[in-house]
């Protein structure tokens, strides 16, 4: 499954619109991805499953490029 992760690069930022940033990785469950970013030091908004249409819609993208685990 790929997940849709909109974060904040630093973790005691206030999420702000205009700052907020999003990255693609493929893992099993929302608790994988949070497992897999735990190292990094960001604020996480929110973690969204895509499914299929709107993985196609995302893919569209030029900055769209899925982080393996």
């Amino acid at each position: 499954m790929i997940f849709k992760v909109l974060y904040q690069e630093l973790s005691g930022e206030i999420p702000v619109r205009e700052r907020t940033k999003s990255m693609y990785i493929e893992a099993d469950s929302v608790r994988e991805v949070r497992d897999i970013l735990a190292d990094r030091k960001v604020n996480i908004e929110l973690i969204q499953q895509l499914d299929e249409k709107h993985l196609e819609y995302e893919k569209q993208s030029e900055d769209f490029k899925v982080e393996n685990r």
